[in-house]
């Protein structure tokens, strides 16, 4: 997730009751299990699930061709190698079929020579269809639309997907999909389109006070996804007060993991779900 500048929000109405979710804290595998293998692949993905994972996210990006594929960053540059024409530049200006000429392994094995694999420039990017038919309704979801701005109809090719793999129900009851983004206007849009559908306004370190904004983000999210640094007694006991989940990112220290544990957050986003199940164990 990149940190983004809080923005003003539009009154909806009321996000109606919370889904039931699994025991909390919840161990939250940021981009899988991404501090031991690169990010977005499944080889990240099936290892968060072997390290306790509650839930494996993925950040959507949308290709020139109207394609949601799991990918973090605007552009390919990071993380994706192979031709130039293909694997730089914006991946909203590619097609899939380009983006599948991309192998997004060899950078993590560049950058972390001590936790390389020879597998690894093996990784391809997942269009967010693969990624549902691989777990299907076995694991649980934590989705973010990124630069929606940038891609009409983000939006509605996401929730057609969760219908067609008969995940929308479970969404809605158990939530087994959780949808988050800095941007309210998505968020906002999802909820007109389904107010059933559980919501996480993600808060950027530069958010300040973010009680105040609280009652507008409750009209259609059940949770904020705050940086971890503007976690307070004060954040957490406001969003209680309004029945909101707290989920902060990124934390990856087991210090910082006890501390916010300690202030009562429902659970976290971690490059390292066994670093945090670990934690967890001691509680």
């Amino acid at each position: 997730m990149t940190f983004r500048p809080w923005i003003l929000l539009m009154a909806l109405p009321a996000a109606g009751c919370p889904p039931t979710l699994p025991e909390s804290p919840h161990n939250i595998a940021h981009r899988g299990a991404s501090g031991h293998a690169p990010e977005h692949t499944f080889a990240s993905w099936d290892l968060a699930r072997t390290m306790g994972a509650d839930y494996l996210e993925q950040d959507l990006q949308m290709t020139a061709d109207g394609i949601l594929v799991v990918v973090h960053d605007e552009t390919l540059d990071r993380t994706a190698r192979g031709a130039p024409d293909d694997c730089r530049g914006l991946v909203r200006e590619k097609t899939l079929e380009q983006i599948r000429r991309c192998e997004v392994g060899s950078w993590f094995n560049e950058r972390y020579p001590d936790r390389a694999r020879p597998e690894y420039p093996q990784e391809r990017i997942r269009t967010l269809d693969e990624v549902f038919q691989r777990y299907g309704r076995e694991v649980r979801y934590y989705i973010e639309t990124k630069q929606p701005e940038e891609a009409p109809g983000m939006e509605e090719a996401l929730l057609e997907l969760l219908d067609r793999h008969g995940l929308t129900q479970g969404a809605e009851a158990e939530g087994q999909v959780l949808i988050q983004s800095f941007s309210a206007a998505s968020l906002q849009k999802i909820h007109g389109m389904n107010p059933r559908l559980p919501l996480i306004q993600l808060l950027g370190s530069r958010a300040g006070n973010v009680v105040p904004l609280l009652d507008d983000i409750s009209a259609y999210a059940v949770g904020i996804g705050p940086a971890s640094s503007l976690v307070t007694p004060g954040v957490v006991a406001a969003a209680r007060a309004r029945g909101l989940l707290v989920h902060p990112y990124t934390v990856n220290e087991p210090g910082e993991m006890r501390r916010l544990l300690d202030l009562g957050v429902d659970g976290m986003f971690t490059d390292h779900p066994d670093r945090l199940a670990e934690v967890l164990s001691e509680r």
